[in-house]
């Protein structure tokens, strides 16, 4: 009897071990994903995980060696169909794949680079029919030799810019930044905002915020150690000033990356860069301006060929992992791919039987996206031939909790790119900027995943978009999917800072003392707890007031202040 309790002990241990597992599981074939190779082109190509045609499910988006086409893979429920969307005309060799809506029009156009051919940008006329209008647009660079393609909107206008990096051997041949006039055209700004005119082998970029001033900055990813990473700061008046070596940013290795995200959160978004068998670099921001390579001590050096990585919660327990490809198979000493499991304090293993073991093809770019909308996000990767894409279906246990996050811009661009994104967890942050152009010529799904473990509630959460305007939306529903459209949760900037001399002041016994600068006069207040339940009707509030929610048990309440139609939510906390 003692020897079958301890087994089943043993047992109950192994199984509920394998509970919180991380498990992937490749499923392009069973899931429809036939045809899907690259070819063998140079350096490997692009591939979208992003929902094209706006049904709520995540598409993919293939990109091919010359004489191949690029491919387009329905999302049916959860099961893939290729379609034929009429776009590619010329089978040249693309590199980047992005659906992007340049026009603001709320359909998706469909931008695509290559670097034998010029790039191309298509309309979409509303039906999912597309026109060419490179040459209208002002953007048919001939023989520009393009990789990556990146979104957003240097100059707060509220229309999405572009950076196309150019990786010549030549010499003189720029990346370029163009500026989206707002009309259907773009204009060459490289020149007037202060870019480099100079060659440096630019695999890609992105549009991010490394300093916190609200400004998007952008980060380039340059092949070959002759051609330091750089990093051009918006200086806010439509100008750039590079600063990456008084960053800690300017890494001389074969750039090939540029993924960006906040993996401790802090606030503050850290850049992962792949490299080759001298290893990766982690640039863990400082919370200053400043990065420290962090990849040796936090364990992602990696030491192989690396190409696309993307952060992602891969078992949404509110702690981000990653997630690279490789392209070396030929000597089992170098990994063929690594998936980095996050234990929480910023140090990154490799789990083992989390499902990429059989990992052996020579891979590029790869991308996040939700296969079957269960909030648990899977992983699609650009393979070489004989291989077709790659298709991780996430199949760990659906014990943890999610909520995904869409933005819908009105004054910002209509995608929001740009926008900070923080959710509140039991007072413990996390927080996700909106991107378009990821990683090594990827592009991740619309929304943004955030798990949350095994809480039962979100306190709030707070959208910073572009154009200033914030929106705070108190215990919004778990496990769902979420649109918020800009300004329906209120603030605009000069609202935001007028709201904030409100003072709220914490006194012994749960009394709490709100001061109203003079300016504001009088203000209603109503009290709700963090389920939505409203503990003190609306009611006016005078210069100075003392309010008592000492009978409320100990938790987090949130103050809902009202003036005409805008509103301001403050988060308190009664201990």
């Amino acid at each position: 009897m003692k020897h079958l309790c301890k087994v089943l002990i043993f047992l109950l241990a192994i199984h509920t071990i394998s509970l919180g597992q991380v498990q992937f599981s490749e499923q392009s074939q069973e899931l429809g994903c036939i045809n899907s190779s690259y070819g063998t082109g140079t350096l490997g190509g692009g591939i979208s995980f992003f929902d094209f045609d706006s049904d709520g499910w995540d598409d993919i988006t293939v990109s091919s060696e010359e004489g191949l086409p690029v491919r387009f893979f329905k999302n049916n429920n959860g099961f893939f169909s290729e379609i034929d969307l009429g776009i590619e005309d010329e089978l040249f060799e693309t590199k980047t794949v992005q659906w992007v809506d340049f026009d603001n029009d709320g359909d998706y156009d469909f931008f695509v680079t290559s670097n034998i051919n010029s790039n191309r940008l298509y309309e979409n006329n509303g039906n999912m029919e597309f026109t060419d209008i490179t040459d209208a647009a002002g953007l048919n660079t001939t023989n520009h030799k393009s990789y990556g393609g990146s979104w957003g909107d240097y100059n707060k206008d509220g229309w999405l810019d572009l950076f196309v990096s150019s990786r010549y051997f030549e010499s003189g041949i720029p990346s370029f930044l163009y500026k989206n006039n707002g009309d259907g055209t773009f204009t060459n700004v490289t020149a007037s905002t202060g870019l480099s005119l100079d060659n440096h082998l630019t695999f890609c970029s992105a549009f991010f915020d490394y300093n916190n001033d609200g400004w998007q900055d952008i980060y380039l990813a340059n092949d070959k150690i002759n051609y330091p990473n750089l990093l051009y700061k918006n200086n806010g008046d439509d100008t750039f000033t590079e600063v990456a070596l008084e960053a800690g940013a300017n890494i001389s290795i074969d750039a090939m990356s540029t993924t960006i995200g906040d993996y401790n959160n802090d606030g503050w978004l850290d850049i992962y860069v792949t490299n080759t068998l001298l290893g990766n670099s982690f640039l863990k921001s400082n919370g200053d301006g400043t990065y420290t390579d962090v990849a040796i001590e936090n364990g992602t050096l990696m030491e192989s060929v690396a190409w696309g990585a993307v952060f992602l919660d891969a078992d949404n327990d509110a702690i981000i992992d990653l997630y690279v490809s490789s392209m070396f198979t030929e000597n089992p000493t170098y990994l063929t791919s690594a998936f980095y499991e996050n234990d929480g304090t910023g140090m990154f293993t490799i789990p083992e039987d989390a499902g990429f073991e059989n990992d052996a093809a020579v891979s590029f770019s790869n991308a996040i996206g939700d296969i079957d909308n269960n909030g648990y996000p899977d992983i699609i990767v650009l393979n070489y031939t004989p291989d077709n894409i790659y298709l991780w279906k996430n199949i760990s246990p659906e014990t943890n909790n999610w909520i995904k996050i869409k933005l819908q811009g009105v004054e910002s661009n209509r995608q929001g790119i740009g926008s900070w994104i923080e959710i509140s967890v039991d007072g413990q942050k996390q927080y996700n900027y909106t991107l378009c152009g990821e990683g090594y010529l990827g592009q991740n799904s619309a929304y943004e995943f955030f798990g949350i473990a095994d809480a039962t509630a979100i306190d709030y959460i707070k959208v910073t978009w572009l154009s200033g305007i914030i929106d705070f939306i108190p215990n919004p529903v778990i496990n769902e999917h979420l649109t918020i459209v800009e300004g329906s949760y209120i603030l605009s900037v000069g609202e935001d800072i007028l709201f904030s001399e409100i003072g709220i002041y914490p006194n012994p016994g749960g009394l709490f003392t709100i001061y109203l600068p003079q300016r504001i006069d009088t203000i209603s207040l109503s009290i709700v707890d963090v389920s939505g339940r409203i503990l003190m009707e609306k009611r006016e509030i005078v210069t100075l007031e003392n309010i008592d929610i000492s009978l409320y048990p100990k938790g987090i309440y949130f103050f809902l202040f009202e003036k005409g139609t805008t509103k301001l939510m403050k988060k308190v906390i009664v201990n």
